[in-house]
C-alpha cells in the first residue's frame, strides 16, 4: 500500500512494529522522534505514520504541521482519534487491529479533496456530475476506478438520472478516449431492425439493402458502445449480443465473414434485470457478462442537497447558450428541495427551461413556481403605493390610460378635460372648503360619463367606447370594475 513510517524513541517498539509490517509484506522506515520531521519532509506523505504515544508534544506538532498525512498512535488509549489522527493502536498490537488502521489511512488519502487525475480532466468530467452528496461522490469514485480498465459496465438508475452522462465520462477517462463513443437506444429500434443496426448488413441481405452498411459495433471500433435501455432488447438479440461479448467477433446480416471487434460495452437500464431474469424476459448469462462493474446513478430525491448546485449549472448553461438567466430566492430553493422529482435531473432541467421563458432575467420566488413545486407557504406580498401615485394613475385611467412615459402630458390634458366637462355641465370648479377625495371624485365622474355614453348609444358598447375615445376592451373592463350592467342605475 506504499511506504510506512515508524516514529518511536523505544527501540523494542520500533523493531516489533517493523517485524509485523515486514511479515505483512509492507515496506517501512524507522525514525527517532527528533528525525520524524526530516523524514516527512523528504519522503512524505507516507501511506501511514505510526507515532509513539510517549512523545505527546512532538506528536501534537506533527499532527498540526502535516494535515495531509494520516497518523496512527501506538501504545496508549489516552488519545482520541480525530482529523489526521485516524486511530489508536493499543499494545500488544494485533494483526486485525493493524490492518484496520492501515485501511483507515488508505481511505484518508484516497478521499482527500483534489486527489486523483489531472485537475483539468476532473473539471471536465465533473461538469456533468454536479453535486457534493455522498451518492454523487461515490459515482465519481467508481468511474475513476473502472475507467482505465476494459471491464464491461452496467449503469443502473431511474429515468432522467443521467446514465448516459456516467457512460460518457467512463469513456472520457478511459484509454479509449481518442476512439468513438457510439450510443444506441435499444428500446427505440424495432426488434427486427436491431440486428442490422448493431452488426450492419451486406448488400442484398434483405429487401431494401441496396448497399452494404456498417453497424454500430463496427463504428465503435477502438472506442465505446453504449447500449441504453438494454432491458428492452428482445431475447433473440440478447443471444447474439452474448456471443459477441464472449467471442469478440460478429458477422454482418447476410454475411459469412467474421469481423473481429475491439469495443468496450457499457449498458444501462432503469429496469430491474434480476426480476426480469426470474420472469424469463432477460438472459441470466448476458446479465452477468454485462454486470461486471455496476454503477448506481442515484435519484435526485436522494441527493436534494445537490439541487442548488444543479440549478446554478443549468442557469449558467442557459446564459451561455441563449443569453437569458434567472435567479432563485432562498424560499424557492427550499421549496424545490422538498419536491419528489419523479423525473429526476431531466425534470429539473425542463423546469428551468420553462422558468426562463416565463421570467427571463428575473428573480423567481415560491409563488412564481408551478403549483406542483410549491411545497412551502408563498409570501403573498401586496404592494402599497403612495396616494399621489394612485391619484395620478386614476386620472390617467379615466382619460385614456396614458403610460408613465406620458404622465406629465396626461395630467395636463386630463386637467383640461375635467375643466371642459365642468364647463359643459355649468358647474363651478371651486374647491369646497372642507376639501374632497380626489380619487373618489374622479371615479364618480368616470362612472357618470360612462353611463351617459352608454345611454346615448343605447348600450352598444362599441359605439360608447368610440364616443369616449377608448378601446372597446378598455370600456368593458371599466364596466366590469364598476359593476355596470344594462338596466342598473
Amino acid at each position: 500500500m506504499g511506504k510506512i513510517l515508524i516514529i518511536s524513541g523505544l527501540e523494542a517498539r520500533r523493531i516489533s512494529l517493523q517485524t509485523v509490517l515486514n511479515f505483512m509484506g509492507e515496506h517501512c522506515d524507522c525514525a527517532l522522534p527528533e528525525q520524524g520531521p526530516e523524514y516527512l519532509v523528504k519522503d512524505g506523505p507516507y501511506a501511514c505514520v505510526l507515532l509513539d504515544a510517549e512523545c505527546r508534544e512532538l506528536n501534537d506538532n506533527l499532527l498540526r504541521q502535516y494535515p495531509a498525512q494520516p497518523f496512527v498512535m501506538v501504545g496508549s488509549d489516552g488519545f482520541e482519534h480525530q482529523g489526521n489522527l485516524v486511530g489508536i493502536l493499543p499494545e500488544p498490537v494485533t494483526y486485525p487491529q493493524l490492518t484496520q488502521m492501515l485501511h483507515r489511512c488508505q481511505e484518508y488519502l484516497q478521499r482527500r479533496p483534489n486527489v486523483g487525475g489531472a485537475v483539468h480532466n476532473k473539471t471536465k468530467l465533473f461538469r456533468s456530475l454536479i453535486g457534493k452528496s455522498s451518492g454523487v461522490q461515490l459515482v465519481r469514485h467508481m468511474i475513476e476506478q473502472v475507467a482505465p480498465t476494459d471491464a464491461n459496465v452496467l449503469v443502473l438508475g431511474e429515468s432522467g438520472t443521467g446514465k448516459e452522462v456516467v457512460a460518457r465520462n467512463v469513456h472520457y477517462l478511459s484509454n479509449r478516449r481518442e476512439g468513438p463513443f457510439i450510443p444506441v437506444n435499444c428500446g427505440a429500434i424495432p426488434g427486427e431492425l436491431l440486428e442490422s443496426e448493431l452488426f450492419g448488413h451486406e448488400k442484398g441481405a434483405f429487401t431494401g439493402a441496396v448497399s452494404a452498411r456498417k453497424g454500430r459495433f463496427e463504428l465503435a471500433e477502438s472506442g465505446t458502445l453504449f447500449l441504453d435501455e438494454i432491458g428492452d432488447m428482445p431475447l433473440q438479440m440478447q443471444v447474439k449480443l452474448l456471443r459477441v461479448l464472449q467471442e469478440r467477433s460478429y458477422e454482418r446480416v447476410g454475411g459469412t465473414k467474421p469481423i473481429q471487434c475491439d469495443v468496450r460495452v457499457i449498458a444501462a437500464t432503469h429496469r430491474d434485470l434480476e426480476s426480469m431474469i426470474s420472469e424469463g424476459k432477460f438472459r441470466e448469462d448476458l446479465y452477468y457478462r454485462l454486470n461486471v462493474f455496476p454503477i448506481d446513478s442515484p435519484p435526485l430525491r436522494e441527493r436534494k442537497e445537490d439541487i442548488p448546485l444543479l440549478l446554478q449549472e443549468l442557469v449558467s448553461r442557459a446564459l451561455s447558450e441563449s443569453g437569458r438567466s434567472i435567479r432563485f430566492t432562498e424560499g424557492a430553493l427550499k421549496s424545490l428541495m422538498e419536491h419528489h422529482w419523479a423525473g429526476n435531473v431531466r425534470e429539473l432541467s425542463n423546469l428551468v427551461e420553462r422558468l426562463l421563458i416565463l421570467y427571463p432575467d428575473k428573480v423567481v420566488d415560491i409563488g412564481d413556481l408551478p403549483h406542483k413545486y410549491q411545497h412551502l407557504q408563498a409570501d403573498n406580498y401586496e404592494p402599497e403605493y403612495p396616494e399621489e401615485l394612485l391619484e395620478r394613475e386614476a386620472i390617467n385611467a379615466l382619460f385614456g390610460g396614458f403610460s408613465d412615459d406620458d404622465e406629465d402630458t396626461a395630467v395636463d390634458d386630463n386637467t383640461v378635460a375635467v375643466a371642459q366637462e365642468s364647463e359643459l355641465n355649468g358647474q363651478s370648479q371651486a374647491l369646497p372648503e372642507q376639501g374632497l377625495n380626489l380619487k373618489e371624485y374622479l371615479a364618480e365622474l368616470e362612472v357618470s360619463l360612462i353611463s351617459q355614453a352608454l345611454e346615448q348609444q343605447e348600450w352598444v358598447v362599441a359605439r360608447a367606447a368610440e364616443v369616449l375615445g377608448m378601446r372597446r376592451t378598455t370600456l368593458v373592463e371599466k364596466m366590469r370594475k364598476y359593476g355596470m350592467n344594462k338596466g342598473e342605475e
